[in-house]
């Protein structure tokens, strides 16, 4: 086991990215309370040392591993839309709009850890003022990167919004959210949770589309 002695950018992030792939690890055998900072370490291949100088806490590590399971998954929608935008297929009517979500959504990523993880750090935060805070920040991010998503979607398809696309954001997310939970509780496997998602989704779709240009 190693203490890390990085100085360069390149390498203090090497060392940050190993610890949270091994918190990643730990915690979707064990979960958040029984994943400690020892075991992190011991799977990582670092000391104690090297985590302190990464993270304040175990708290701290679990928020920035909510945040880029997050951001890989905004990452995978975006590369997703500029894909069918450059193949052309990326506008839509209203009457199939529901197929251009499922397009946008057919993603090959296991969204288990995210659901797991938010649903730990939830209950925390409702617990820690401090930790809810920096949760609240982090979600309302997501919020502005799924809308500004959504305002380009619309405008590249030549759709109107029923609302705003702040709120168009927060209510799929709150559909993607609750179903995946529900899925993830229910044992369903990748693909049958991602069936689930989508179903919902497309009966809250078409609710939120006043028509097209």
């Amino acid at each position: 086991m190693s203490d890390t002695t990085a100085t360069t950018p390149r390498g203090r992030e090497a060392t940050r990215q190993r610890l949270l792939d091994a918190a990643a690890e730990v915690f979707a055998e064990v979960g958040l309370d029984a994943t400690s900072v020892e075991s992190v370490c011991e799977r990582a291949g670092f000391t104690r040392g090297a985590f302190y100088s990464n993270f304040a806490s175990k708290e701290e590590m679990f928020l920035e591993l909510a945040a880029s399971v997050a951001r890989s998954r905004v990452a995978e929608v975006e590369a997703r839309v500029t894909e069918l935008a450059g193949e052309g297929t990326l506008e839509a009517t209203p009457a199939t709009a529901v197929a251009l979500v499922e397009r946008v959504l057919d993603l090959p990523g296991d969204d288990r850890l995210g659901v797991l993880l938010m649903s730990e750090i939830r209950i925390h935060a409702l617990r820690n003022p401090a930790m809810a805070e920096a949760f609240l920040e982090q979600d309302r991010e997501l919020g502005r990167n799924i809308a500004r998503m959504i305002g380009d979607i619309a405008r590249a398809s030549g759709l109107r919004l029923a609302l705003p696309q702040d709120q168009v954001a927060q209510l799929l997310l709150l559909v993607w959210e609750g179903t995946m939970t529900r899925a993830v509780m229910a044992g369903r496997d990748r693909l049958g949770a991602r069936d689930e998602v989508q179903k919902s989704l497309a009966g809250v779709v078409p609710l939120l589309i006043a028509g097209s240009d």
